[in-house]
């Protein structure tokens, strides 16, 4: 059992009577003051729902129903949602239909049945026909037929009086004295007021609130990812709150949802009674929920979603309960002082290879210091060797493939490379290799070709993405179209396409060989605070990370071919400022990402079809980082299944962060977690056979180790019971076999009797070693003293 968020609340306490619900999701309370209120509660979350109050003044209630009829249609409300039965002590049963909440609701009831005589006490729908329903008074039972208002049967006089309390109900029908029988799962549920508990067959339940009604959720609305088998809706005092039932299980079971009856009605009310019996068709519970989320499902995880994005019954991603972990001490940089804290939004912070690391610092000039990975431990107090732009810094990267080469962004529109020595920096550079010149106004952000040699993208205030060849210092294109600022850029995983995401709420796809204007434009994130681009599923989609329109941080997934046609899929995150920076690895289609002054790392396995985001487990840290950088996959530890290495930087420290995926047998390679890896990091064409055509693709090596197997060859073991059968526990005993059982159980602890005792395997002395010695008295003389 788990006791959700309160769905809603402050509701007035003239309201704490009873409620019910339905399968639209829309929730009845009645009330002391002869009214009845209803709330929608299909429109949000447990905490963040807009709920809108509609009520309805009826004369004093006894009981109250809901009644869903999807296919019956009354004039005045195109889209039936439910009727509200209101039973009147003056013997009168009101319908009352509740229509769309953009509809005018209405003012009188519907249907008004005068039933019987006497004061009434219940009232029933049939399950299979519609519109049939049975009022019962205390001096006899009627059927009705309310889509004709007409009595089917007379008044007929019950053997055996009926209480108020009904011991068995179908699914649509709610009490304030509940017992619920679940047929398609063979538990019996009861819910009592008075003591305050909920008593299952499994379970039992305290409620830490005075409970005034009881309300069952349909099946086909229940969560079925994570194992939901029941939902009931409390009515306190002044909430009202879900209550979640779920079996505990590490993935999903479809033994736990067999077909059950679905809203469709089987016949009408005048087959029934000319003698036809039909019944309800099935409705299976997994194609209901996928195609459409709960809205009162658990949150799988804090702050995501947990969105969340896998709350379909899709595939589980195999990378679930990935952990991430800070390696030991001995491998970090320590002592880092005079961080620059502020770098624009479009920089990643820092920038890493898998031999270095570039950090900004908090000093006029726009220097950054250069830390070699070989060389952990502390650093010194006195100041260290840095690099000198005489500008600041906007943005930074490493080339590729040159290890040695950083390329830096400044304020002043240029573009300065250089080039760290063989052993890291001894003394201050101050001096570029190369400086590149051609924008007009400050720099955005720069990307570097991922197979082109020397080939380098930026964007800029001038609102254009320029193209460089490092190797002559020229511009080679400009491209144009946007009309705002540049959030970010992406190069396609071939290298032909150029993705960029702007600030007018753009995701543009350009072609840079064959044409300056953009080939693909559509529509992006409408929040205006930052986002960044990255191509994943083998460039088939873009991913885009940036804020809905009320900032709140969401992903966004386009496909390359339609961006006109808008996002195939999202998945929210959280409320932060910072823009969540991602980082995509091909191999096994994980996405990691955090932004800069975060403490969380979200992770998401990205599949080409629905659920499209899986979310995986998050790591956190206890201090917010500045970031993260990913090294080259070479830098895993294949042994111990690491799939990603980042490092990871803080306030005082540089940390690297493993990232792997448990599993049981590691004396083998994980050859389905480690396919063969792309050399992403050695250059496939230069940048001028790029210009002139060519296209290149990176050779592919394994990381299996010499020494290991791969998982896929290890040899098949025979499955072992952890556990005996349940039948074997549940077997009658009878007292001898009991008898014998307890006295074989304490013979076996005192041990077998019939085993010699440890004495008995003492040695002794031989015979012939004794000697008879004969005493003889000794006789004393006067001389002897």
């Amino acid at each position: 059992m788990k006791r959700q968020n309160v769905l809603i609340n402050h509701i007035p306490a003239h309201l704490a009577s009873s409620v019910c619900l339905t399968l639209s999701l829309t929730l009845a309370v009645r009330s002391h003051n002869e009214s009845c209120s209803v709330w929608d509660i299909s429109q949000g979350n447990h905490t963040f729902c807009q709920n809108t109050m509609i009520t309805f003044i009826v004369p004093p209630v006894e009981l109250l129903y809901f009644w869903y009829q999807p296919l019956l249609t009354y004039s005045g409300c195109a889209t039936v949602q439910c009727l509200i039965m209101s039973v009147s002590v003056l013997i009168q049963v009101k319908l009352w239909r509740v229509c769309d909440l953009d509809q005018d609701q209405p003012s009188n009831a519907e249907v008004t049945l005068s039933a019987a005589d006497g004061r009434l006490e219940i009232v029933l729908f049939h399950p299979a026909a519609s519109g049939l329903l049975a009022v019962a008074s205390a001096r006899g039972v009627q059927v009705w037929d309310v889509t004709r208002d007409t009595a089917l049967t007379g008044k007929h006089t019950p053997s055996v009086f009926i209480p108020i309390t009904i011991t068995a109900l179908n699914t649509r029908s709610c009490l304030q004295l509940l017992y619920f029988k679940r047929c398609f799962s063979g538990f019996l549920f009861m819910f009592h007021e008075a003591d305050l508990s909920l008593s299952l067959s499994v379970s039992h339940c305290l409620t830490d609130v005075s409970t005034r009604g009881v309300a069952l959720v349909p099946k086909l609305a229940l969560d079925v990812s994570c194992c939901e088998v029941l939902r009931l809706m409390q009515l306190s005092d002044n909430f009202i709150v879900p209550i979640s039932y779920q079996v505990p299980r590490k993935d999903f079971h479809a033994d736990l949802y067999p077909d059950t009856v679905g809203h469709t009605p089987a016949v009408t009310a005048e087959d029934w009674w000319k003698g036809e019996n039909k019944q309800v068709l099935t409705s299976s519970v997994l194609v209901t929920a996928s195609t459409s989320s709960s809205p009162l499902s658990t949150p799988s995880s804090s702050a995501a979603p947990s969105r969340s994005p896998s709350s379909t019954s899709g595939p589980s991603s195999k990378f679930r309960h990935i952990q991430g972990a800070v390696l030991h001490r001995d491998t970090h940089i320590t002592n880092l002082r005079g961080l620059h804290l502020t770098t624009p939004g479009e920089c990643d912070g820092f920038c890493a290879n898998g031999q270095r690391v570039a950090v900004p610092l908090a000093i006029a000039g726009g220097q950054i210091a250069v830390f070699e990975l070989s060389q952990p431990g502390k650093l010194p107090d006195t100041a260290l060797p840095t690099i000198q732009n005489s500008v600041n810094v906007a943005d930074f990267c490493w080339d590729p493939f040159d290890t040695h080469k950083l390329v830096v962004a400044g304020d002043d529109a240029k573009i300065r490379v250089w080039q760290i020595p063989k052993g890291g920096l001894t003394e201050t550079l101050t001096e570029p290799e190369r400086v590149l010149r051609g924008h007009t106004e400050k720099i955005y952000s720069i990307k570097f070709h991922p197979h082109a040699s020397g080939l380098l993208a930026s964007s800029s205030y001038d609102l254009t993405v320029r193209l460089w060849n490092l190797e002559t210092g020229e511009e080679v294109k400009r491209l144009s179209g946007h009309q705002d600022q540049i959030f970010g850029m992406a190069w396609s995983p071939d290298g032909k396409l150029l993705a960029t995401v702007c600030k007018d709420g753009k995701v543009r796809l350009y072609d840079p060989r064959k044409s300056t204007l953009p080939i693909q434009e559509g529509p992006g994130p409408e929040g205006q605070r930052g986002a960044r681009v990255v191509w994943v599923c083998d460039g088939k989609y873009l991913l885009v990370s940036g804020f809905d329109s009320r900032s709140e941080r969401q992903l966004y997934l386009f496909s390359a071919e339609s961006l006109a046609s808008g996002s195939v899929a999202s998945a929210p995150a959280d409320v932060s400022p910072s823009t969540l920076i991602p980082f995509y690895d091909p191999d096994t289609s994980v996405l990691i990402l955090t932004g800069k002054g975060d403490t969380r790392v979200y992770i998401y396995e990205i599949v080409p079809e629905a659920p499209y985001f899986m979310e995986c487990s998050s790591f956190h840290s206890s201090e917010p980082h500045k970031g993260l950088c990913f090294l080259p996959k070479a830098e895993c530890d294949v042994r111990d299944v690491e799939v990603a290495r980042a490092i990871r930087l803080g306030k005082t420290t540089i940390e690297p962060v493993a990232f792997r995926v448990p599993r049981v047998k590691k004396e083998f390679f994980q050859d389905d977690v480690f396919p063969e890896t792309a050399v992403w990091w050695e250059a496939s064409l230069t940048a001028a056979a790029w210009l002139s055509g060519s296209n290149g693709q990176h050779r592919k090596i394994s990381l299996r180790p010499n020494d290991m197997t791969p998982v896929s060859e290890a040899p098949k073991e025979a499955p072992v019971r952890k556990y005996l059968p349940s039948s074997v526990y549940l077997e009658e005993k009878t007292d001898e076999q009991k008898k014998e059982e307890l006295l074989s159980a304490m013979v076996a602890k005192l041990g077998n009797r019939e085993d010699p005792l440890p004495q008995e395997s003492y040695e002794g002395v031989d015979e012939d070693e004794w000697v008879s010695k004969e005493l003889t008295p000794q006789t004393h003389t006067p001389d002897d003293s």
